[in-house]
């Protein structure tokens, strides 16, 4: 059939033989490039703030209002890979590649469609969003110039996304490590010039963004349609609508978007809090201290999506002692980074700090995301149990599991223990990093203790359905 899977070539069967062989090597393989992916992602966003505080705290700030905002586009892309990898890697541990292929056609049409009506949207609501959000006149017009540049920009991403979810899910890791690392070192690059060079200031750092992004997708497009270099046979050749490939992307991509969406609504309400205790300054010390702690996660996230594929192709094949070990392994995996990164930045706060601070406008800075530091840095440790086993839900296709327990730790436990800290105890911006540390640690306990009950039952359905094939 025209729509077969490459598998003439040897050389691009390993990532397929990785996915369905030793799950330790798998889970490795796939996690290094994704969290170095995700490391220079974080670098890029760091940098980008970084650039825009030369700008002064309003400009910061700014940024800051609009993040939580853009995180919507940013969820809705995620839940496309995410649904993507998962629904392409169980059938690939089925060994059905037609439905592969498929799978990745009909993620395509998902990513376009969804694509245009999240720029028309973001563009129409972007002003009225961003009255709710108790911050200065300066800084919502700021977030709006800078926002509305970035919002034309979501066909591309969506496509993006698509395209790294097809990827992934075939098992390779390595080539959208290169693309993310183009396109982000691209987007670093053009930063100063755009914004200082060009003076075109917030708007400027929107533009190299969206450049970068538009770059990414043009070589997304050459190595899925043209370079003959995938395993999966994107052509289009033959193509038949299913409602159902839209279903099965959807059953793990919906609720993965929507529980990354309540990310974003959390830090929309802490920084709220945060505006609350120290205005326009408190905004932008939680803005750049978070994107210091991404450091972490965002590299967690990396492993979470190795644990997704593995899972997944472990799922599809029926082999639930590959799936629970792939995820104790990563987990343990994860914990090194996690460790490691918290007691850098521990020890480094100030020279951190100090790249919010750099000019004389921004200099108030240095000490709040300094004290900021010291303790959301205890956040990393307790966040591979939650985050992993989030993965693992996604890659056995229970999704709303994976929203279920992104509410929790997000809505619930974060925004709870923060308006305790905040208006109860009346601990201003302290309150706000207690709260994000204690509702992570406790959400991440519940998530795990779940996972492992999921596991449990796994065991428990396919022990019954052997017993029932074998008096058969």
């Amino acid at each position: 059939m025209e729509n077969t899977p490459k598998s003439s070539n040897t050389k691009l069967n390993k990532n397929v033989e990785l996915l369905l062989g030793d799950y330790k090597k798998a889970v490795i393989k796939l996690s290094i490039p994704n969290m170095i992916a995700m490391l220079i992602q974080t670098l890029y966003n760091l940098v980008d703030a970084v650039w825009v505080a030369g700008l002064g705290p309003s400009s910061l700030a700014g940024m800051g209002l609009f993040f939580p905002i853009y995180m919507i586009v940013i969820s809705i892309a995620t839940g496309i890979a995410v649904g993507t990898s998962s629904a392409i890697a169980r059938r690939i541990g089925a060994k059905d590649f037609e439905g592969a292929n498929s799978v990745a056609e009909h993620s395509i049409i998902l990513a376009i469609i969804v694509g245009f009506l999240t720029t028309v949207i973001g563009i129409l609501s972007l002003g009225f969003v961003l009255k709710f959000t108790n911050a200065s006149e300066i800084a919502m017009q700021k977030a709006k110039d800078y926002g509305s540049i970035i919002f034309l920009s979501s066909i591309f991403m969506m496509f993006n996304n698509s395209a790294i979810g097809i990827l992934r899910g075939e098992g390779d890791s390595k080539r959208p490590m290169y693309i993310v690392l183009f396109s982000s070192v691209l987007n670093m690059v053009l930063d100063p010039i755009f914004i200082y060079t060009f003076n075109l200031g917030i708007e400027g750092a929107a533009w190299a963004t969206n450049i970068s992004i538009f770059v990414a997708s043009a070589i997304l497009l050459y190595l899925l349609f043209f370079s003959k270099k995938t395993f999966l046979n994107v052509t289009f050749k033959g193509f038949s609508l299913n409602r159902k490939i839209f279903y099965d992307i959807s059953i793990v991509g919906f609720p993965t978007a929507l529980a990354q969406i309540t990310m974003s609504v959390a830090i929309h309400f802490l920084n709220f809090f945060a505006s609350k205790a120290a205005g326009d300054l408190g905004v932008a010390t939680f803005t750049g201290a978070w994107r210091i702690i991404n450091l972490g996660t965002l590299t967690i996230i990396g492993v979470s999506s190795a644990v997704t594929t593995v899972t997944g192709a472990a799922y599809g094949a029926k082999d639930i002692k590959k799936l629970e070990g792939a995820l104790n392994y990563a987990i343990k995996f994860a914990e090194y980074f996690a460790i490691g990164t918290m007691l850098g930045i521990f020890f480094f706060t100030k020279p951190l700090a100090l790249m919010f601070s750099y000019s004389k406008s921004s200099s108030l800075l240095l000490e709040n995301v300094s004290q900021a530091l010291r303790i959301l840095c205890l956040f990393l440790p307790g966040t591979p149990f939650g985050m992993l086993t989030s993965g693992m839900f996604q890659g056995i296709g229970h999704g709303y599991k994976s929203l279920v327990t992104t509410i929790l730790r997000t809505i619930i436990f974060q925004v709870f223990w923060t308006w305790i800290f905040v208006d109860g105890f009346r601990m201003g911006l302290t309150g706000v990093w207690l709260g994000i540390v204690i509702g992570n640690t406790t959400a991440s306990i519940i998530t795990y203790t779940w996972g492992r009950l999921t596991i449990k039952k796994l065991y428990l359905a396919y022990a019954q359905h052997t017993h029932a094939i074998s008096e058969d």
